[in-house]
């Protein structure tokens, strides 16, 4: 189901929305959100395709003209775990060819298109794949778990795939927009905080709660606001900065630094909203309300999209090299 209603979201052009980093981010980051709080595997799916597309118009791709042919939908396959990893191979005449086994790809058989990141003789670079060619082959039953079982994540097997290069080696890694995408998935993790949240705001508005539980409330209402706010003045910065394709050193640090702040507060606010709306109504929805148990178990795994302390150690490094320290 979740497969078919991105189709139709795509079919339907119902995801033209503005690139990041040109004056309208805050639209783009808004609508994530938006499908976040209705079905965050759909958000999952939409995500990565509009990444994509931003990364293609950002690097130049010979895949790209002035937009995407109608009906394609693209996933990023970007994981490089240490049980997985995918060679590519320049052959004599010139064409790129990739093999070996991809992990965590989500939209596996939703997809028509992806970019995937390999290993080659002068660094790891990114690949566009038409996932009709034969040599495609996605697994299944690779992801076994509730949460997000609807965003298609499967093991990929490549045999000798053809491919276009996008870009060169390390260019899909060192741009500014790499750090607008990333604040793009804490968009969705705010969308789905919100919608987390929102029978707990419910309950109250039927003056339901008792002081305790409008305490929680009130708690929730405060962090998810900071979350917002945060996401707004990351959207203004981005549209404010270079251009998305910039890559010299000063300009990415800046957006790597951003990009991090934001996702911590997020997924902050996201955490503390799945606690305190527990600890407010009790077992009860999670009970009875399959949605709303589902939302919960999606949110989580989502939010492991985060690398938890590591990014917290990076931030700290960016901070401790910065010039200023906190200013109004």
């Amino acid at each position: 189901m979740v497969a078919a209603r991105f189709a139709d979201l795509v079919r339907g052009d119902r995801l033209a929305v503005p690139l990041p980093g040109r004056g309208r981010t805050a639209q783009r980051w808004r609508a994530l959100a938006e499908m976040a709080a209705d079905d965050l595997d759909l958000a999952r799916l939409a995500e990565a395709h509009l990444d994509a597309l931003a990364i293609l118009a950002e690097l130049h791709g010979p895949v790209l003209t002035q937009s995407v042919p109608p009906g394609q939908r693209w996933a990023v396959w970007a994981a490089e775990p240490p049980n997985g990893r995918v060679d590519a191979e320049c052959h004599p005449d010139g064409e790129w060819r990739l093999a070996g086994t991809k992990r965590w790809c989500s939209g596996a058989h939703a997809c028509t298109h992806a970019l995937v990141t390999a290993h080659a003789v002068d660094g790891g670079r990114l690949f566009a794949v038409d996932l009709s060619e034969p040599g495609v082959h996605p697994g299944a039953g690779g992801w076994t778990g509730l949460g997000m079982a609807g965003s298609d994540t499967e093991n990929v097997e490549l045999d000798a795939v053809p491919a276009v290069a996008i870009g060169a080696p390390r260019a899909y890694l060192d741009r500014v927009g790499f750090w607008y995408g990333a604040i793009g998935v804490a968009a969705c993790w705010y969308g789905g905080a919100v919608a987390v949240g929102r029978p707990l705001w419910e309950a109250a508005r039927g003056e339901g709660l008792d002081p305790h539980a409008r305490a929680h409330l009130g708690a929730v209402d405060t962090a998810l606001a900071a979350a917002g706010s945060v996401l707004r003045e990351a959207a203004a910065a981005a549209d404010r900065g270079p251009d998305p394709a910039t890559s010299d050193p000063p300009s990415m640090q800046l957006a790597q630094r951003h990009a991090l702040r934001v996702r911590t507060v997020v997924e902050a606010a996201a955490t503390q909203t799945i606690e305190r709306v527990g600890r407010a109504l009790g077992p009860r929805p999670l009970a009875t309300d399959a949605a709303h148990s589902r939302r919960i178990a999606d949110l989580i795994v989502y939010l492991r999209q985060s690398h938890a302390e590591r990014d917290l150690a990076a931030l700290g490094d960016l901070v401790a090299g910065a010039d200023s320290w906190q200013s109004w």
